[in-house]
């Protein structure tokens, strides 16, 4: 990355990025992260209401996806001594710096589409019963 004419690399973590963005992808990026991110922004959630809201995401990379943003610092993981367990993930102090950067990348999506293609409501979503 250029600074004042003078070229950086970044070291972090054992690993070299070239550009500040790249960092802030190498923790954010992917499909389903920044998803994720989204829905923590309001508060706490639990997997099963994650699970919930992100539908087309499988159990296994959900459970990938929190385990990553947990060990990136990103999310913490509250483990409830109940019967049964209850576990909640939130934003940690330095994850909840980016709920800015994700409301700002949802906005330009918003407006994206808007202007290139439409919006629409979708059908509620039908729970079965057992």
């Amino acid at each position: 990355m250029l600074i004042n004419d003078k070229e950086y690399l970044i070291k972090l973590n054992g690993e070299t990025f070239h550009c500040a963005l790249d960092v802030t992808m190498r923790f954010i990026g992917g499909k389903w992260k920044t998803v994720v991110l989204w829905y923590l922004r309001k508060g706490p959630m639990r997997f099963s209401e994650l699970r919930k809201r992100i539908p087309q995401i499988t159990e296994k990379m959900l459970s990938l996806q929190l385990r990553e943003l947990e060990q990136d610092g990103i999310i913490s993981r509250t483990v409830y001594a109940e019967v049964p367990p209850r576990v909640e993930y939130a934003f940690t102090e330095q994850g909840a710096s980016l709920i800015q950067v994700v409301e700002a990348l949802a906005h330009w999506g918003r407006e994206k589409s808007r202007a290139e293609g439409e919006v629409i409501e979708a059908e509620k979503r039908k729970v079965k019963q057992k």
